[in-house]
């Protein structure tokens, strides 16, 4: 099975910029109101629509070493929330941040063993 999330956005030219020259993603399907974006396995979409932006998301991207967390720290200071930091509770270490948007973001790595094939990422 596979699947996409769809967010709302009031701003797409600028939220695609975002996450293809900041986070790394790239443009998988353009479909002129809606963009498709992929991420490793992550696929998620914006469509430009008006009004309010729904609340409730958090997009997690998640990488494979504490280096790679700290370099998109580094990369996103200026929309970070905090510091990096470890989650004993969830055995994480992880920021927050936001988009351009006020979207919620959370970039991870696991600490214990995971069953994911980095291989084909």
């Amino acid at each position: 099975m596979a699947g996409i999330v769809f967010l709302k956005t009031n701003i797409l030219e600028e939220i695609v910029d975002f996450y293809t020259n900041e986070i790394g993603a790239k443009i998988w399907v353009d479909q002129g109101d809606c963009v498709i974006l992929k991420h490793g396995n992550f696929i998620f979409g914006f469509c430009e629509r008006e009004g309010e932006i729904t609340e409730g998301w958090l997009l997690t991207f998640f990488y494979q070493t504490k280096e790679e967390v700290n370099l998109m720290y580094a990369k996103l200071k200026h929309r970070a929330e905090s510091k990096p930091k470890t989650s004993e509770k969830y055995s994480i270490y992880q920021f927050y941040a936001k988009d351009p948007e006020d979207r919620p973001l959370e970039f991870q790595v696991f600490l214990s063993d995971i069953d994911f094939d980095w291989k084909n990422y």
